[in-house]
């Protein structure tokens, strides 16, 4: 990915997701650098340890944390810079104990509290890994800590509290699947670096195990059995699907965003259904926990409820008066569990900047954009408190704020336009003349433009899938919009948006919309429009 989140306060070494796979499908993966690589690309440390635009591996990603900005180091084996004159021993005691090369602690942010329990084997196939890739001559930055938190002698407060050594010990009273599921979770999946409440008490009884919490502007959802908040009400095939799709199967509402979209993308899409059942095992097999209490909120049922005008005008379209939008196209809003978290970030965060279309869902506009702050906080409450839901209502404060201060997305128009992939999809609109179509096109043009566009693309070899060329082709009309000023303009958050909702429908859709006329309006029925 382009742009890439820190997934949680921390994650400097994300390598060692999971365990080994069964021995019956081992394979390769018992040579230890194929099976390093394969730890390292289920855990996704390239992600944490890439700075944007900067080469795989080499660090200086920018790990935004309480205490203040943390360089991730270089992992690759340069001498000068990297791991290059490391040796498993340095690896081992850096990796799973928190104290670096030259004597040092480690701060917490590098999820040592949880890798200590990873396996000595593991632990070298990672370190066997790293030390086969190219080496980046890349010096790590200085971080931007200030005083006292810069004193690292001070941090032996912080781990006589809250750190404990030693490796994964098996429940006897379990079965394997859960105990290989524990091992993921509670060791090297590092869970709760995201889904624990408490972020600074690490791994310790006092984090709020898995019961949610925020981080880096998202909130990490409860998974635990819980019926309501967690997963309780999910089937394990639903589970499953979601943490290697981001959706789920049959009406399981909701799509991963954020910092989950980029973990399912990287490395849990990756791991073998065997892992992903383990994990979903344990999940189970710990205590359900409720992170708020359950309240009936009658304003939120009934004529004139606050939010509910808001959420017409520029909601229902997509997701329906009901709440239950539109299946396969549009997900529902009632029932979801993702919009009842008990903190509202990870809502806002997609009110103000837009998903892009996943999983043959269609895009998302970035709604709220065109709103005021407290439009947005109403219509926040009310999506979470309607048609049976039931979270938090906001207090007075700055969450909305800032999760638009925070949001940076190219359907926000806040960030640069997205690039198009694959390489093969970017030839194929080169060659079909996809930026010259593109160019001063008004709206009243998009459906015969892309009906025009769409066969050609979709007759080349790209292997690209419909989501691909429903993101490019709306990259690629940000890319015309912004060449033509457009982007600085009132409106054109909603117009970019616009784009998408008849990108997805030409696409998937094309009988639809493709008789309209250039110059004349759209046809009236079209299908699936963009989620808002």
């Amino acid at each position: 990915m382009a742009h890439r989140t820190a997934l949680a306060f921390g994650l400097l070494i994300g390598a060692g997701l999971f365990a080994p796979p069964p021995a019956s499908a081992q394979g390769a993966e018992t040579d230890p650098v194929k099976r390093g690589a394969y730890l390292a690309t289920a855990g996704d440390c390239v992600a944490c340890h890439t700075a944007p635009g900067g080469k795989p591996f080499a660090g200086n990603y920018p790990l935004n944390t309480p205490i203040g900005v943390i360089m991730t180091p270089n992992l690759t084996p340069d001498k000068e810079t990297g791991l290059g004159n490391w040796t498993e021993e340095d690896f081992e005691k850096s990796f799973r104990h928190g104290i670096g090369k030259d004597g040092k602690y480690l701060y917490p942010a590098f999820p040592f509290g949880w890798y200590t329990k990873v396996t000595s084997d593991d632990t070298k196939a990672i370190f066997a890994y790293l030390k086969s890739l190219p080496a980046v001559n890349e010096k790590k930055k200085d971080n931007g800590i200030d005083f006292p938190f810069n004193i690292r002698s001070a941090l032996i407060t912080w781990r006589t509290a809250f750190f404990k050594e030693g490796e994964f010990r098996p429940d006897p009273n379990a079965s394997a699947e859960v105990n290989r599921g524990g091992y993921l979770v509670e060791g090297l999946g590092h869970c709760g670096m995201c889904h624990n409440e408490n972020k600074l008490v690490g791994n310790s009884s006092l984090a709020g195990k898995l019961g949610g919490g925020v981080i880096d502007g998202w909130y990490a959802p409860n998974i635990t059995p819980d019926d309501h908040q967690g997963i309780g009400a999910w089937t394990d095939e639903e589970v499953v699907s979601y943490l290697k799709t981001g959706t789920a199967p049959g009406n399981r509402p909701g799509v991963a965003a954020g910092p989950m979209r980029q973990t399912i993308d990287e490395s849990l899409s990756k791991m073998t259904d065997a892992d992903l059942k383990a994990i979903v095992a344990y999940l189970r097999s710990v205590p359900a926990k409720k992170t708020f209490k359950q309240q009936e909120l009658q304003a939120y049922n009934q004529p004139g409820a606050p939010g509910g005008e808001t959420y017409l005008t520029y909601c229902s379209s997509c997701h329906r008066p009901d709440g239950k939008g539109v299946e396969g196209a549009i997900p529902a809003l009632a029932g979801n569990s993702s919009v009842q978290t008990k903190g509202p970030e990870s809502v806002l965060r997609v009110i103000y900047g837009g998903l892009a279309a996943q999983n043959g869902y269609a895009p998302m506009p970035a709604i709220g954009q065109e709103m005021t702050e407290q439009q947005v906080k109403e219509v926040t409450d009310y999506v979470r408190n309607s048609w049976g839901n039931s979270a938090p209502v906001m207090n007075a404060g700055s969450a909305v704020s800032t999760a638009k201060e925070a949001t940076k997305t190219m359907l926000a128009g806040t960030a640069p336009c997205a690039e198009i992939a694959p390489d093969k999809l970017k030839t194929a609109f080169d060659e079909a003349g996809v930026a010259d179509a593109l160019k001063g096109i008004s709206q009243t043009d998009f459906v015969p433009r892309l009906s025009q566009i769409v066969p050609k693309v979709k007759a080349a070899a790209t292997g690209a899938s419909d989501d691909d060329i429903v993101n490019g082709l709306q990259a690629a009309f940000c890319r015309a919009g912004t060449a033509a000023g457009q982007q600085d303009k009132p409106g054109w958050t909603a117009i970019l948006g616009s784009f998408g909702s008849v990108a997805y429908s030409q696409v998937r859709h094309p009988e639809k919309q493709a008789s309209a006329k250039p110059g004349a309006p759209p046809a009236s029925d079209m299908s699936a429009p963009s989620r808002n």
